[in-house]
């Protein structure tokens, strides 16, 4: 049964509706091009060049600066070619160890969130806790959510002069829905929402298209990607591909994410060529997840017998790593976004 979504959160993606748009607008985070290293209005320019909706800047890093005229010029740039932005901070949890101080304490890094999204025209301001590691911290995920939910308490009356909301992520395994939820309930429905990424509640020991109805129309934002997932001697391994090279069905997806959260966009994340390990056979694993009952495994249990095992694509001899990565890195998301727009023009 699904969990029932909190509030329905119109404003986010209703403002991204027009004539010309499909109802699931289509776009890129820029992790899925991390190896061009592009700054952020390389990455609109990309964006604009091959037609997309949305950016999403998963963190600050990509901003050469956080001074008013650039942040304006990157949006009139954005505005010029139809893109819309979405802008992260990225990790706010202290506790986690992938914490990064390099835009001061959590709480300096959401006001210049808040700050650089309000300037960038972003609705939302990105965060998130850190990995599937911080499950096994002490006091488990729990103390991280304690943590981040005073924190973005504490920025209410902040984020609501700026019109804003913090669009939470169930990032590297860190989050099962049922606690993305309670997160949210524990923030404010009036100030938080999810960002969801199918993939990472694999991770999770989730199936991604159970997960994406439990959140409903909680989700403002969302970074996207394929997978393969398959059963192996410790638990199940899954890899990221590109969108419609996988087992996720997207045409339910795009229809679901449509009718639950029109006009949010799919940024596509596309983290291919990369396998990670689900080791649940392992006794030590479940000290991460230690109240999980059997019961809500079993969805995600048939979920992975239904993939295939992919091999890691290795650059062929005299070929440099870095170059590979790059044109693979942009084909994996220029064919996902093609096949994005065959499903949205059978509709």
């Amino acid at each position: 049964m699904a969990i029932a979504a909190t509030q329905s959160f119109p404003s986010i993606g209703s403002q991204f509706l027009n004539e010309s748009s499909a109802k699931v607008p289509i776009g890129l985070c820029n992790h899925s091009l991390r190896s061009m290293r592009l700054n952020a209005k390389q990455l609109i320019q990309f964006a604009i060049k091959h037609k997309l909706d949305s950016v999403l800047f998963n963190n600050l890093q990509p901003l050469e600066s956080l001074d008013e005229s650039y942040l304006k010029d990157l949006k009139k740039l954005a505005q010029s070619g139809g893109v819309s932005i979405f802008i992260g901070a990225g990790n706010i949890s202290e506790k986690s160890p992938n914490f990064k101080d390099n835009y001061g304490s959590p709480e300096e890094l959401l006001k210049k969130g808040i700050r650089v999204a309000s300037l960038l025209g972003s609705p939302i301001v990105g965060c998130r806790i850190g990995n599937i590691k911080d499950r096994y911290s002490k006091g488990g995920i729990r103390a991280h959510i304690e943590a981040v939910v005073k924190l973005m308490k504490s920025m209410r009356q902040q984020l609501q002069g700026a019109q804003l909301k913090f669009a939470f992520e169930n990032h590297a395994g860190d989050l099962r829905t049922s606690e993305l939820l309670t997160l949210i309930d524990e923030t404010g429905t009036d100030i938080c929402g999810a960002l969801f990424d199918p993939a990472n509640s694999v991770w999770a020991m989730e199936d991604p298209m159970i997960a994406l109805q439990n959140l409903g129309d909680t989700i403002i934002c969302s970074s996207v990607r394929d997978i393969q997932v398959w059963p192996t001697d410790e638990g199940a391994t899954f890899q990221g591909t590109a969108i419609g090279e996988g087992i996720i069905d997207w045409d339910l997806y795009t229809k679901l994410m449509a009718n639950q959260c029109p006009g949010v966009p799919m940024h596509i994340e596309t983290i291919s060529n990369s396998a990670r390990p689900v080791p649940f056979l392992k006794p030590e694993f479940w000290k991460g997840f230690p109240n999980l009952p059997a019961s809500e495994l079993v969805d995600f249990l048939n979920f992975i017998k239904t993939g295939k095992k992919l091999e890691i694509i290795i650059p062929p001899e005299g070929v440099d790593k870095r170059n590979f990565d790059v044109e693979y890195q942009q084909s994996e998301l220029l064919k996902s976004a093609d096949y994005l727009r065959k499903i949205a023009m059978q509709d």
